[in-house]
């Protein structure tokens, strides 16, 4: 999961790379604001794959039912939210605070990223049932050539045809397009019938929504918490993407730059929360406490172990690792002066991310939701509307205390369960 997951921050960091080598660094800039914007856009749609993760994992015998559900769901609002979104692309870039020379390019980046809106949803679906299934080598080959695809269609688009951030755009479409089909295809994986075997359960009794109500309100009423809980997460981060968008171009290539640092860090430890959801989903399917208490020590221990180990190479490879992304000196100052937070950030979010695999897996969706409305809302607003006189920093240190106050929330929330023998 480790290796499935941090391929997906591992392309941002090339499309950074490439685009951050270019003479400006508007494109990088416009390509960050735009990333940020369809983020936004797409991964409040994220609780497709944790949605289905946990369901998946708690009802095995049902898995590919659920599955069914999620894809439809998942086609249905990819669908909606192209004609819904595409007018509004130019006004989300305004309001990210995009300079005059960055703007084109996020707009223009924008534009073609949500063409592949449907796949893209899809997928986390079927991502969702792999992971509930317990089946970590198919998200490994789906992400690792979908990416690689994309990568390889970064140097041609942005370097070989001199597409700039159209280009990165172009490049990640054509990934979705290839991971869906083989998405598709690696389902064989469960059953030697699949595909075809999933089209024929459309035809079971009771499978539609106006057939029988009550499996997709019990999807609706989960999805509908993560959704809530996702679209904060990625509120404070495009809040992040805006705040240093208006102190310059150069501050924003530079947290562009560090974020995606901090992504690969939180999709490397995002392996073991994957794992735990699956892994908790089917202890309590199988009602074993023993197998609960064990998965929640077994991977929070491994997780903690990782975050150090990541804190530590952090600390000792800055003089190499920055100039990989980009050799403008402005850029670079910028980023090695907030670089330290980088650092810090893995032991404290740890626990928020290895807690959230635990949730999903336990069915627990209001309590993640109402942990990130208190961080967002009532810590990370507050702090950096107090610390604005800090510059950058200000906005670092909120996102600092908004961990905080996530892993913090989690943990309590963890004990009372526990104190309360609630999780079987």
């Amino acid at each position: 999961m480790i290796l499935s997951n941090i391929s997906v921050p591992l392309l941002g960091a090339v499309d950074t790379a490439i685009l951050g080598h270019l003479p400006t660094a508007e494109y990088l800039s416009g390509v960050a604001i735009g990333a940020a914007v369809i983020s936004m856009l797409l991964w409040a749609f994220g609780f497709l794959r944790m949605g289905t993760t946990g369901l998946v994992a708690r009802n095995a015998d049902g898995g590919e039912e659920w599955l069914l559900r999620a894809l439809l769901l998942a086609i249905a609002l990819g669908l909606l939210l192209v004609p819904l979104a595409w007018p509004l692309l130019g006004h989300a870039v305004e309001w990210m605070n995009a300079s005059a020379e960055a703007g084109p390019h996020a707009e223009a980046y924008l534009k073609i990223r949500l063409l592949s809106a449907p796949l893209a949803l899809a997928n986390f679906a079927l991502l969702g049932f792999f992971i509930g299934r317990q089946d970590s080598r198919a998200p490994l080959y789906l992400l690792l050539a979908a990416n690689l695809l994309n990568i390889a269609l970064d140097v041609l688009f942005i370097i070989g045809m001199g597409l700039g951030a159209r280009g990165a755009a172009l490049a990640t479409v054509c990934a979705d397009i290839v991971a869906f089909a083989l998405g598709i295809r690696l389902l064989r994986r469960i059953a030697p019938g699949m595909p075809g075997a999933l089209l024929e359960k459309i035809r079971l009794p009771g499978l539609l929504p106006w057939q029988d109500s009550r499996p997709w309100a019990e999807l609706l009423r989960i999805n509908s918490d993560l959704f809530l809980r996702t679209l904060l997460l990625l509120f404070t981060f495009a809040f992040f993407t805006a705040q240093g968008a208006a102190q310059g171009d150069d501050v924003l290539a530079a947290n562009a730059i560090l974020v995606q640092l901090l992504m690969m860090t939180s999709y490397a430890l995002d392996g073991f929360a994957h794992a735990t959801e699956a892994l908790v989903g089917n202890a309590i399917f199988h009602r074993s406490r023993a197998q609960f208490r064990a998965t929640v020590r077994s991977a929070g221990g491994w997780a903690l172990g990782t975050a150090v180990a990541i804190t530590v190479f952090f600390s000792v490879s800055e003089p190499l690792l920055l100039p990989l992304f980009t050799d403008l000196d402005s850029v670079l100052a910028e980023a090695t002066r907030t670089y330290a937070w980088l650092c810090a950030l893995p032991l404290i979010a740890v626990w928020c991310y290895q807690l959230d695999g635990v949730f999903i897996g336990a069915g627990k969706s209001r309590q993640m939701r109402d942990t990130m409305f208190i961080a967002t809302a009532l810590v990370f607003l507050p702090a950096w509307w107090l610390t604005q006189q800090w510059g950058n920093h200000g906005v670092w240190f909120s996102l600092f205390l908004w961990f905080s106050a996530r892993s913090i929330g989690l943990i309590l929330y963890f004990y009372y369960y526990t104190w309360k023998n609630q999780w079987i």
